[in-house]
């Protein structure tokens, strides 16, 4: 058995083919064969051998058949590989022709940038190295051949190197574009686009006959602007020329010669600007004592930032102006006018200016004599009304202190009728009295008032209790809407406009209501005073306002002699509160008065008599230094810190605070200082400089800026910040050292 097998492997070469060892098999096989048969004793060994002799024939024929399928698939892939092949190549040479008809020249760079093809036209007119650019040439190599060529021309001022270095820089660009001079005056065009795999395109199209047009076309150009510029200075009305920058004539009209008294022929092309004075400047007296050489230094500078102009005369009487004016290109234009008689009108013109003054001084000082005298008539008119006013109000006092003492005698009804009306009488005098000395006080200017803050809510309520009976006597509705704003102005007056109107309009209302109501508008505040009265026309709208005036005359005497609007009027411009009327016939009446609302700093519930605040702090006999700026705030803030007990400097600025420190040497407890003081230092330099002169001061910078960089600057500098609008608590506690 050791032999068979050592017989089949020695007999089994490996390097035999598949076909010779399939051979040798079957005849390995039929030996066996022959040799078990011939066996009579072993016959079951033999049977054994057999079957093992049939497998590795199996075997052999299932490889033969893998290796079979394996040439078959071999064979297939070679042949589909060939085909590709063939493809390949078929493409490759059908985008060689295609580029190769492309009309501009066409190169293809691969994203290591290596040159991989390229077409005929590719830097066609490059001939002394057009034969080195071939495949596999790399993008920097291709730069260095290209630069060499002697139909390559650089720009100005660039070397071939520095040409390479510019290229080398664009190229790492995915798009650019510029032309390119080449040899016998021809341009080509230059793009490079990047691929999407990294690859470069590069095209060339020459542009040679686009530019020779274009430089055709702008030649034109400058000759039709050269001939749109002879005409334009032919129109002008004043002599023209223009130099260049060799201060060498380009240009003129003929206006110039006449101004210059020239022949037409002293002036020529290139004549320099020394020549051209030489032959004028003794024509012309210069002012002040200057000469033409005034005008020669100014061409001569090197810049002329400033333009030249002075005004020189000549024997005769003429005046001309000389303007010039520096070009772009270091030349300059310059131009003579003839303005004689331009300055005759203003020397006629300055005449009667000064006979026009003189006039006007005479007639002003008249004027100011008539009005001092009606000032003066004005004057004694109000004192007279106000003695007048007041000396008659004392027996009629009295008048009606025995009218009262007669009520309680008289018993027939017929003669206390008439006691009741002498009464009503007597108080209407007493009422119109009353009203002329108000009208007095007002147009005197010797009114004094008081702005500050006043609470509606009270006065308005105060309002509505006097005058709701005299409305249901009249059966009218009389309504005043509540509200609980702080407005700043005088109590008295206020007070007093608002009576006035709110009587009138009961007085002219024969139906219907009135309304009291504020109307919030802009940030300004309106307090609207409406009736459903019989309206007032356009044209009487005016009129309502003088004194004794009243639109529908039908009310006695008793009932008013037209002092109420009138004293509305007045007050309302003494406390700048605006004054507006919307009427029409048959439709009611508006009167609507413009309040300023009082600032919300403090945070504090004023009322009508001006209570202090729940949270007063116990700071008798301290001192505070206020820095305010706005006036209306720091009256307010002045008024609550007065109310606590505080003795308050108040100063609008840094600088102002500065001084009044260092003046009067105080040393405050505590400090107030705004953030946002006007123009020189803010609130937060002030504090600084406070900390340098004053030491640790107790201070806090109020502000309506609730930014985060103003609370970094803030926070920086260790500065506390209180916030507009102030809570009354915090005040309290910082000036009460608790916070």
């Amino acid at each position: 058995m050791q032999f068979r097998n050592e017989l089949m492997r020695s007999f089994l070469a490996p390097e035999d083919s598949l076909e010779r060892q399939n051979e040798k098999l079957l005849a390995i096989a039929s030996s066996l064969i022959r040799h078990s048969e011939s066996l009579s004793t072993e016959g079951a060994e033999g049977y054994a051998q057999f079957q093992r002799a049939a497998m590795l024939e199996e075997q052999v024929r299932e490889r033969t058949r893998d290796l079979e399928r394996a040439l078959d698939l071999l064979n297939a892939s070679n042949a589909r590989l060939a085909d590709a092949s063939r493809e390949t190549e078929t493409a490759r040479q059908n985008l060689a022709s295609a580029i190769e008809t492309v009309r501009e020249g066409f190169a293809l760079f691969d994203a290591n940038d290596v040159l991989v093809m390229c077409n005929s036209r590719f830097n066609a007119l490059l001939t002394d190295v057009r034969a080195q650019l071939q495949p596999g040439l790399s993008f920097a190599a291709y730069l260095q051949c290209v630069s060499q060529s002697d139909f390559l021309h650089m720009p100005e001022g660039m070397s071939r190197a520095d040409w390479v270095d510019m290229r080398k820089r664009r190229h790492e660009e995915h798009h650019f574009i510029f032309n390119q001079h080449m040899g016998d005056d021809r341009w080509i065009q230059v793009s490079e686009h990047r691929t999407q795999d990294g690859g470069t395109v590069i095209l060339q199209t020459e542009v040679t006959d686009l530019l020779r047009r274009e430089r055709e076309e702008r030649g034109r150009l400058l000759d039709d602007q050269a001939k749109i510029l002879r005409a334009t200075l032919e129109h002008l009305k004043l002599g023209v020329c223009i130099f260049d920058a060799r201060l060498q004539l380009l240009g003129w009209n003929a206006l110039l010669s006449d101004f210059l008294l020239l022949p037409r022929n002293r002036l020529r092309m290139g004549m320099h600007f020394d020549a051209l004075l030489e032959q004028v400047r003794d024509q012309f007296v210069f002012p002040h004592g200057l000469s033409a050489y005034r005008l020669a230094d100014w061409v001569r500078r090197v810049r002329r930032r400033d333009n030249f102009q002075m005004e020189v005369s000549r024997e005769g009487g003429q005046i001309y102006e000389i303007f010039a004016q520096e070009l772009p290109d270091g030349g300059f234009v310059m131009s003579l006018s003839d303005v004689t008689s331009e300055r005759h009108a203003m020397m006629e013109l300055s005449r009667a200016k000064d006979t026009l003054e003189a006039r006007v001084l005479d007639r002003t000082l008249e004027l100011e004599d008539a009005l001092a005298r009606a000032e003066r008539a004005n004057a004694s008119r109000a004192r007279f009304v106000a003695a007048a006013s007041h000396d008659l109000l004392q027996p009629l006092s009295a008048a009606k202190l025995y009218m009262a003492s007669l009520s309680d005698e008289v018993t027939s009804p017929q003669a206390a009728t008439t006691l009741e009306k002498a009464q009503n009488a007597l108080g209407s005098v007493e009422g119109i009295l009353g009203a002329l000395l108000d009208i007095s006080r007002l147009e005197s200017g010797k009114v004094s008032v008081e702005p500050g803050p006043v609470a509606l809510a009270p006065m308005l309520a105060a309002l509505r209790d006097e005058f709701t009976p005299i409305a249901r006597l009249k059966g009218l509705q009389l309504c005043v809407k509540p509200c609980d704003e702080v407005v700043v102005s005088d109590r008295s007056y206020l007070r007093r406009i608002l009576q006035n109107l709110i009587s009138n309009a009961i007085r002219y209302t024969q139906t219907g209501r009135i309304l009291v109501v504020l109307r919030k508008r802009a940030g300004r505040l309106t307090l609207q005073v409406r009736d459903s009265g019989p309206g007032i026309a356009e044209e009487d709208q005016d009129l309502i306002f003088r004194e004794f005036h009243r639109v529908n005359a039908r009310a006695s005497a008793s009932e008013g002699m037209g002092l109420g609007l009138a004293i509305v009027e007045r007050a309302a411009a003494v406390l700048n509160h605006p004054l507006e009327l919307r009427s029409a016939p048959g439709r009611g009446s508006t009167f609507s008065v413009g309040l300023q609302p009082a600032p919300r700093l403090p945070a504090v519930p004023f009322d009508d008599i001006g209570h202090p605040p729940s949270t007063e702090p116990q700071t008798h006999d301290r001192t505070v230094l206020l820095v305010e700026n706005d006036s209306d705030l720091s009256r307010a803030m002045v008024q609550l810190l007065e109310k606590w007990g505080l003795d308050v400097f108040d100063v609008p600025s840094a600088e102002d605070a500065l001084e009044l420190l260092s003046e009067t040497g105080i040393e405050p407890d505590f400090y107030l200082v705004d953030y946002q003081l006007g123009d020189g230092m803010d609130g937060i330099e002030l504090i600084l400089k406070l900390r340098v002169t004053m030491g640790d001061v107790s201070v806090r910078l109020v502000t309506a800026n609730r930014s985060e960089a103003l609370h970094l600057l803030a926070a920086t500098h260790q500065i506390n910040v209180l916030h507009k609008p102030i809570p009354a608590d915090d005040l309290s506690r910082f000036l009460s050292g608790q916070g």
